[in-house]
């Protein structure tokens, strides 16, 4: 438990969940809604009063009560939302991803916290899953990474299902398959040279759809991806070491071959705050409340991500911009 009093920006499906982590950690929130349905909504799930106006509104109130923030808007807002926290002075922000729509809105946040000597996570919570976990204790034994391989399929039925923003639907690759970038990344390291190919085979959003590539990171490790929106298939990621082979499929459970067998088998993982709450979110809040060393050291910086930037760009065969 901390005494630290937390500001959530949001009041959708997210914010619901992060409500659920706050209450469970004893953290002390107030929630800023947008609209007025929303925040009715939001107080019909949870029980909590969000009040109306976004955080342009609160700006009149007193953000020197927090000294954290967790921003789980609609991605266009993302970047806005940090920036105006940022100059109110809140020292430790958690964004969700992808933090910003464009390199120049990730940028400038990112020089703002340095501005204003502040730390920006942005929220990719699949690097603090419980099969992620065991598996960076895998691969450490195992002496590092070898290759590996990912799949960021997108299921278009789900995703038109949502009704999202057009600003979110037509940059889906940013607004969600780095997810699976991300983590594939964080497992094997940063590529330091990378082929892409993609292609636009009738695609449901302004996403080309199709894509495969294959480079080498900064560990020597050698990867490939590939995906296909139009196509059935899944998230997944494959990482292999000297002794391994590490199978998220789905990503939140962990299977694994060893060498001289065939045989795959999952491993028996402590997984109760995943199935508990929403996954990762457990432990990307203790990041952020500065009480879970070892989750803060794997979080995502701001910084992160605007390196990151180029190789989303690369894979996605586009230029997102504003």
């Amino acid at each position: 438990m901390t005494d630290t009093r937390v500001l959530l920006v949001g009041a959708g499906n997210i914010a619901v969940d992060y409500v659920k982590v706050l209450m469970a950690q004893g953290v002390d929130f107030d929630v800023i809604g947008r609209s007025e349905s929303g925040c009715k909504r939001f107080f019909e799930n949870t029980g909590i009063v969000a009040e109306p106006g976004g955080v342009t509104e609160f700006r009149s109130k007193n953000y020197s009560d927090y000294s954290a923030a967790i921003i789980a808007t609609q991605a266009q807002e993302l970047s806005n939302c940090t920036n105006i926290l940022l100059k109110s002075g809140i020292k430790r922000i958690l964004v969700e991803k992808p933090a910003g729509m464009s390199q120049q809105d990730l940028v400038q946040s990112k020089v703002l916290a340095e501005i204003e000597k502040a730390t920006v996570f942005v929220g990719y919570n699949r690097r603090l899953y419980s099969s992620t976990k065991k598996a960076c204790e895998i691969i450490e034994e195992d002496g590092g990474v070898t290759s590996f391989n990912f799949e960021f399929t997108e299921w278009a039925h789900r995703v038109l299902a949502a009704h999202l923003p057009n600003g979110t639907l037509d940059n889906w690759l940013l607004a969600n398959s780095t997810h699976v970038i991300d983590l594939a990344f964080f497992l094997g390291g940063k590529p330091v040279d990378m082929k892409t190919y993609s292609c636009d085979n009738g695609n449901w959003c302004k996403e080309n759809g199709t894509y495969a590539g294959a480079g080498v990171t900064e560990n020597g490790a050698l990867f490939s991806y590939q995906s296909n929106w139009s196509a059935p298939g899944r998230w997944g990621v494959e990482v292999l070491t000297r002794k391994h082979r590490l199978i998220f499929r789905p990503l939140e459970q962990l299977y694994v071959q060893k060498m001289k067998s065939v045989e795959i088998n999952k491993v028996q993982i402590d997984d109760h705050l995943d199935l508990e709450y929403k996954p990762g979110l457990f432990r990307e809040v203790e990041a952020l409340m500065g009480v879970d060393a070892d989750s803060e050291k794997n979080m995502k910086t701001i910084s992160e991500q605007v390196n990151d930037f180029i190789y989303y760009q690369q894979i996605s065969g586009r230029t997102y911009s504003q």
